[in-house]
């Protein structure tokens, strides 16, 4: 796929090769004779004789040297020769013996465990070894004593051994599980507990092969195959990596596995098994070792070749070219580079990926890459070319957008919905730091404000993007969620406004209007649309709703507009002005009756009734206006051109005219009685004189033009009734004269006033008096009449006899109203004894009070200054003391 590593022989050998080891710089190798040769190795070694030879020891070990490796941070040389494992310091010039470990004797193979960290006291740098060495059917443990200068066993239930159910042939440490590898057996995993767990088989010869990944990873190989498993024996992987056939020795070198199969170096990724490269021309090599990240040694029975990685930068060109961005972001991370070059690069990565599988139709997965990412949402939105505005094009700096899929039909709806998804994110984390900003904005300086203020507009720019986007993406997938976006939108408005006329998406427009404060466009569309017969808008209820929540800051809007409404559907019409809305409510009333009673005065009464008793308004303007109107309409009803409607309907206009007047206190008398004409609406002036307190004009009224005496009777009922109630509250001398209203009227009967005749004022009519009658309400009102004032209204030729009944009564009535005062004069004194007697009785008594006496609740005596309290049953406390004295008694 492209060259990740590059190989060169550095070194060819007259000896065997039988083991290798490598760190740093440095290549150890054991051989077959029992040499041990210790090289430097040049960081570009491509050429025969660049090693320098930094030790040999030709009389090392006695046997071959089957396994050797190394621990840098302690210098540690460990060999397995002689069936024993032998433990060297490689300080020393000629690596001479520290120790070796006797109970290992027999052993096969062993296993390296090295920890690298940090101390959490000192910060100091900590490395941890343990060692594990298969002795025919058993497993020793042993970790190193760095003040002891030795290995000491690892004991495992007072045990430093593990029994295996046969020899084992393979050995790796991962954390705290041992996997081992029987020939013809299964692999298994072993915890440093003793529990083991096997796996699978091992498959065909040669042998078992583990290769450590990780701590919890490690690659197991299986005839031809490397399967990836973690240490609770799961699969991390479904694909495992197939080699061209079973490979003779493994190594890992993060991202690539490595494998020596027939004289060739095979090379894989575990991501996906991609093989990357066949590196030939290794003739019979038969060992592996990782010396470091990018460099790996190849050897075979008597030559060595290096194996080291291709610069980084081509590789990652490469890889990107090729599509392959996981790989490319892996070896970003494993490079040299500064951790701000890695983040940058990591990021240009990402991008590149992100727009790959956009490119592939992965819309999901590149929006939630672009969500990680963090990425501008305008770099995102300029995939769809369609949703890009002319305006946004013409102002932006960047390069346009280049190989982008053409998007059609089921690929288009499922880009814009991963889109919205995006977008509605990002809104939502915008809106979340919007708030939170404006919250921290008040303590901020003044230059932390600028600053603030700036991001600020910054903010609002970003959300007018993403909510035309937004829109113009539901317009395409789901419209039903334009309505709910636009009632809490940031959308530029011009740009919006064409979209949905495109789409003829009228309410919704109404609703972007509204929301951007554009209450005449709103209105104006609103009216235009009313008298389309297919629109959604038809009629006049959409634009009643609309006014009745403008409020009274757009009171001229509101006027305007509902002049066609009133006209078209008066009923419906007037409930932009009388409705239980606030907005409605507070609608600044005598502009809205000035407005009716020039353009729509059939519907000033039916606002001003609802204005009166619906929201009890007291304002007098209001009382008078409909008690105006309701006099035109009577008057209008009485013409003779009226029709038998008009005219019926104008009796019900005055029955509701006189039950106001009667009612309403709010009028002004003297206001609307000017209004009235003299020669009708005889009852109604009477009403109006009656709350005047011009009860002899009202009376008049009913005895001499309407000659409605009961009438006139039930009037002096009421006037009556009231004076005496008002009497009983206020006690008070009247000042209208309704303590002789009965008077008044029997003045009327007996001496009746001239009528001037309707429509001819020099003719006048003079009923006749009605002594009968007069005579006949003084006997039946007797107790409501004032005798002397009576007695100087009737003619002289009464005959006594007549008005014997009322002068009893009234008699009566007079010595009843001084019994009564005498009664109550009498109860009055005798209340006031007993209260002077209470008085004496409670000043009668006496408290004494010395420097002895002590406070029951606090416990202390009572001082010169103090001030005190008693108690009805004659306890003295100290007065801040009374309180919780109070409160002793109610808990008990």
């Amino acid at each position: 796929m492209h060259e990740a590593y590059d190989a060169s022989p550095i070194l060819k050998l007259t000896v065997q090769i039988e083991s290798m080891a490598a760190y740093d710089d440095n290549l150890l190798i054991g051989t077959r004779e029992g040499h041990l040769l210790f090289y430097n190795v040049p960081l570009k070694s491509n050429e025969y004789g660049k090693l320098e030879l930094l030790r040999y020891s030709k009389n090392f070990s006695r046997r071959r040297m089957i396994q050797i490796d190394v621990v840098p941070e302690y210098n540690l040389l460990i060999i397995l020769t002689d069936d024993i494992i032998c433990v060297h310091d490689l300080n020393a010039v000629n690596i001479p013996l520290i120790s070796q470990l006797p109970k290992t004797k027999g052993a096969t193979l062993f296993a390296l465990d090295i920890r690298r960290g940090e101390s959490s006291t000192s910060g100091a740098n900590l490395t941890a070894v343990r060692l594990c060495v298969a002795v025919k059917r058993k497993l020793q443990l042993y970790y190193w004593k760095g003040n002891r200068n030795q290995f000491e066993e690892l004991g495992i239930n007072s045990k430093n051994e593990l029994t295996l159910p046969d020899v084992a042939r393979e050995l790796a440490w991962c954390g705290e599980t041992l996997i081992v590898g029987f020939h013809g057996l299964s692999y298994t995993l072993i915890d440093v507990d003793g529990k083991t767990r096997e796996l699978f088989p091992t498959g065909k010869p040669p042998k078992p092969s583990i290769t450590k990944l990780s701590d919890s990873s490690f690659a197991l190989a299986k005839d031809s195959q490397s399967i990836i498993m973690n240490t609770s024996g799961e699969l991390i992987q479904n694909n495992p990596v197939k080699w061209t056939e079973s490979p003779i020795a493994i190594a890992w070198d993060d991202p690539y596995l490595l494998g020596i199969v027939q004289d060739t170096l095979e090379i894989y990724t575990l991501e996906n098994s991609l093989h990357i490269q066949t590196l030939t021309d290794f003739n019979k090599a038969r060992l592996l070792c990782r010396c470091k990240q990018g460099r790996v040694y190849v050897a075979s029975m008597s030559q060595v070749w290096c194996v080291s990685s291709v610069d980084v930068e081509l590789q990652i060109r490469k890889l990107l070219e090729q599509n392959h961005f996981q790989l490319a972001l892996k070896l970003t991370n494993l490079s040299d580079a500064t951790d701000d070059e890695k983040a940058k690069r990591t990021y240009k990565i990402q991008t590149l990926y992100a727009h790959h599988l956009f490119r592939n139709k992965k819309f999901q997965e590149a929006m939630k890459q672009f969500q990680e990412l963090g990425t501008d949402p305008y770099e995102v939105i300029r995939l769809f070319p369609h949703l890009v505005s002319q305006s946004s094009n013409t102002n932006d700096v960047n390069e346009p957008v280049i190989d982008l899929p053409k998007l059609q039909d089921r690929d288009l709806e499922n880009g814009l919905l991963a889109l919205i998804g995006f977008l509605t994110e990002v809104r939502h984390n915008l809106m979340g730091g919007a708030e939170a900003k404006e919250k921290d904005a008040k303590n901020e300086k003044t230059n932390d404000r600028d600053k603030k203020s700036m991001t600020a507009v910054a903010t609002e720019q970003l959300l007018k993007i993403i909510d035309t986007t937004l829109l113009k993406c539901y317009l395409q997938t789901n419209d039903a969620l334009v309505a709910p976006l636009l009632r809490l939108n940031h959308c530029h408005l011009a740009e919006a406004e064409k979209t949905l006329l495109m789409h003829q998406k009228y309410p919704e427009l109404i609703i972007l209007y509204q929301t951007k404060g554009q209450h005449k466009k709103a209105l104006e569309l609103l009216e235009k649309q009313s008298r389309q017969s297919d629109s959604s808008l038809r009629g006049t209820e959409r634009t009643i709703q609309y006014l009745q929540h403008l409020g009274k800051d757009h009171m001229d809007l509101i006027l305007k507009f509902s002049s066609w409404v009133l006209d078209q559907d008066p009923e419906q019409g007037l409930r932009i002005f009388m409705e239980d809305i606030q907005e409605v409510e507070q609608l600044p009333r005598p502009k809205v009756l000035d407005y009716l009673l020039r353009c729509h005065k059939d519907l000033v009464i039916t606002y001003l009734e609802y204005v009166v008793r619906v929201w009890e308004d007291e304002n007098p303007l209001f009382h008078n206006v409909l008690v105006h109107q309701y006099k035109e309409k009577c008057l209008s009803a009485m013409s003779p051109n009226a029709t038998p409607a008009e005219k019926q309907n104008g009796e019900h206009i005055r029955q509701k005219l006189q039950q106001f007047l009667e009612k309403s206190i709010h009028y002004t008398p003297e206001t609307v009685l000017v209004q009235f004409p003299p020669d009708c609406l005889y009852e109604e002036i009477a009403i109006i004189l009656g709350r005047l307190g011009r009860h002899h004009q009202a009376i008049s009224i009913y005895v001499n033009l309407l000659n409605d005496l009961p009438r006139a009777i039930q009037y002096c009922n009421n006037v009556y009734s009231k004076y005496q109630s008002q009497k009983d509250i206020e006690g008070g001398k009247c000042q209208d004269g309704a303590d002789e209203i009965y008077v008044t009227l029997i003045q009327q009967l007996l001496k009746p006033e001239p009528i001037i005749m309707a429509g001819n004022p020099e003719v006048q009519r003079t009923p006749q008096p009605d002594l009968e009658t007069a005579l006949e309400l003084l006997e039946q009102y007797a107790s409501k009449i004032m005798s002397i004032k009576v007695l100087d209204v009737l003619p002289d030729n009464v005959p006594i006899g007549r008005i014997r009944h009322f002068l009893e009564a009234s008699l009566q009535n007079q010595l009843n109203e001084r019994r009564r005062t005498q009664v109550l004069k009498g109860l009055l004194h005798a209340e006031h004894l007993q209260v002077q007697e209470q008085r004496m009785h409670y000043e009668s008594q006496s408290v004494l009070i010395t420097e002895f006496n002590i406070c029951p609740v606090c416990k202390k005596r009572f001082g010169n200054q103090s001030a005190f309290a008693r108690h009805p049953n004659g306890e003295i406390v100290h007065y801040s003391c009374q309180e919780r004295k109070v409160e002793k008694r109610e808990q008990h």
